[in-house]
């Protein structure tokens, strides 16, 4: 049991009827606005993500390098 072209029909003249024809048109210019600034934000998006340059990594594996960032708290107090 779907939906039949009288039914649809009745559902749109209703539709119509409770919103009026400039407040359709304003929801779906507002909608189309938003989809197409969607589209241009992942484009956007996209560029800039091609566009940038990746930072080399830096990894740290001797226990030297790690003792030379580490500060003692005990030997900078005041006596």
């Amino acid at each position: 049991m779907g939906l039949s072209t009288t039914h649809l029909i009745i559902f749109l003249v209703i539709i119509v009827v409770i919103f009026g024809t400039k407040k359709l048109r304003n929801i779906g210019a507002d909608l189309g606005g938003a989809v197409k600034g969607f589209k241009d934000g992942m484009k956007d998006g996209a560029e800039k993500a091609a566009e940038a340059p990746t930072a080399p990594v830096q990894q740290v594996s001797s226990a030297a390098a790690t003792a030379k960032e580490t500060i003692d708290v005990e030997a900078k107090t005041k006596a």
